[in-house]
């Protein structure tokens, strides 16, 4: 009741009220040409529905029409796509048809209600409308001023009631398919695993650069060494260039808008990672073998965040400890070890199985190389290993190719 008590001052009765006059003009005209048929109009827009395109355009309309706060919105109601299916069309032909009725009702008090009101107002100031009236019976010029505004009022309720009605008609008949509404089901599936992907990917990168720093500023300023603070803020800078080459990648992502974003880097990039590694004092003995450059994309993407996971852990939680990396591609796969020896007051951790970082901790990045691995139908580990911590991948690679 408040909606309709509302409808006069709101603009989308009136978009509705049009949208339902647009199919009186063809009406209309056919009526001029020939109004002893005015059935032929229905027979004549039966076959437009079956033309993939005529659900697009009267889907824009109702969406500009008759929901213009939902339009352009994911969450749209009426659907803008082509018909693709036989359903979707025999759906828009009875759309067509029963917008084509609706006119056809809202035609009648569109023209005779404000022909009342003007006979009313001409009642009402003793000048009666000559010829025939639209009024039934002539009211005395008290009481047709007491109605003058009667006949809009209906008119406003027949309009606002119509305009719910149509609606209502267009959000069963022109509304997404299941099929559509899978492949938008899909599509947001797709965009949340490529967000997750991409705060996988910030968290990898911008972690390791933050802890390559800090433990270079802590080392450099326990060392009290001019030269050793000088190459200390070249391995700081060095690390916080390439995360910001990183960031304004997955930035790039995010914006989807400007220049192409850098490709993610590789095992073949593993070099500039272990140097970093190197330059926050740990010493890192890395042996790589095997053809590395023709590795799958997957395969040395995710390896190479596997790696940058392990050796951030280890400069978080052991500090620049000696560090042993191995990658090898055997046959049908790729492993990947990183090992390194536990600080003292964490060997017992590591031994009783405590330990969920590289030698303690627990946070998202083990959780994400395991999650990388298992994407791609491989596995990780870690856990303590020799007195030491040890973090372990294989990936597959003979389906990946």
């Amino acid at each position: 009741m408040y909606r309709l008590i509302r409808a006069p001052l709101q603009p989308l009765t009136y978009s509705r009220w049009l949208h339902l006059c647009v199919p009186v003009l063809l009406v209309a005209l056919w009526m001029f040409i020939e109004s002893d048929a005015p059935w032929v109009p229905a027979l004549i827009i039966a076959p437009f529905g079956l033309v993939p395109w005529m659900r697009t355009a009267e889907g824009l309309q109702a969406q500009f029409l008759l929901t213009p706060g939902e339009r352009g919105s994911e969450e749209s109601r009426i659907s803008t796509v082509a018909s693709k299916r036989w359903g979707d069309r025999w759906r828009t032909v009875l759309w067509l048809e029963i917008r084509l009725v609706l006119a056809f009702t809202a035609m009648f008090p569109t023209v005779w209600l404000p022909a009342f009101t003007v006979e009313l107002v001409s009642v009402a100031f003793g000048h009666p409308v000559g010829g025939d009236m639209a009024l039934p019976v002539v009211p005395p010029p008290w009481l047709a001023a007491v109605l003058v505004p009667v006949p809009l009022v209906v008119l406003l309720v027949i309009v606002f009631l119509l305009g719910e009605l149509v609606t209502a008609t267009a959000t069963r008949l022109l509304g997404p398919s299941a099929a559509e509404r899978l492949s938008v089901l899909e599509a947001r599936t797709e965009q949340l695993l490529e967000r997750t992907r991409i705060a996988r990917e910030l968290h990898d990168t911008i972690g390791h650069a933050l802890t390559v720093a800090v433990v270079q500023a802590g080392a450099a300023r326990a060392a009290g060494d001019p030269e050793f603070t000088e190459r200390a803020l070249c391995a700081i800078e060095e690390t916080g260039r390439a995360a910001l080459e990183d960031l304004e990648r997955v930035l790039a992502v995010l914006r989807d808008s400007g220049p192409r974003p850098s490709q993610r880097p590789t095992l073949a990039d593993a070099d500039r990672l272990l140097e970093s590694t190197r330059a926050s004092g740990s010493r890192v003995d890395a042996e790589l073998t095997g053809p590395l450059e023709s590795l799958p994309g997957p395969v040395t993407r995710e390896a190479y965040r596997i790696l940058q996971e392990a050796l951030t852990n280890v400069l978080r939680h052991c500090g620049p400890v000696p560090v042993r990396v191995r990658v090898a591609v055997t046959g049908d796969r790729l492993e990947l070890e990183v090992t390194n020896p536990l600080p003292a007051g964490q060997e017992a951790a590591g031994a009783g199985g405590v330990g969920h970082g590289a030698g303690g901790g627990s946070g998202s990045g083990l959780r994400g190389m395991r999650e990388r691995a298992a994407l791609l139908g491989g596995s990780a580990d870690s856990g303590p290993h020799q007195g030491g911590w040890r973090v372990r991948a294989r990936l597959p690679l003979e389906h990946i190719r």
